[in-house]
């Protein structure tokens, strides 16, 4: 996913935003520095994975639906890590 189609502050915003919905589908528990951290790490991850599969996404909601999708993988790693 090109951030730059965004903006910076935007992809801060969506991944914000996105991490925040991906804690509460997962139920974890994380603080809003860690909410924009997996949201925009989860919106690569899941840009690439996305990618492989040939699927694309653009724009706001693309941003946001990557995040969500890839900051769901990222904590559902985390806890498989850690168990």
């Amino acid at each position: 996913m090109d951030d730059r189609s965004i903006g910076w502050i935007a992809a801060i915003i969506i991944g914000g935003f996105a991490g925040w919905i991906a804690s509460g589908l997962m139920k974890s528990d994380t603080g809003m520095i860690a909410n924009i951290l997996l949201g925009i790490i989860g919106a690569v991850v899941a840009s690439f994975l996305f990618g492989l599969l040939g699927v694309s996404f653009g724009g706001w909601i693309g941003y946001l639906v990557a995040g969500v999708a890839g900051a769901c993988i990222l904590i559902w790693g985390v806890r498989a890590i850690r168990r």
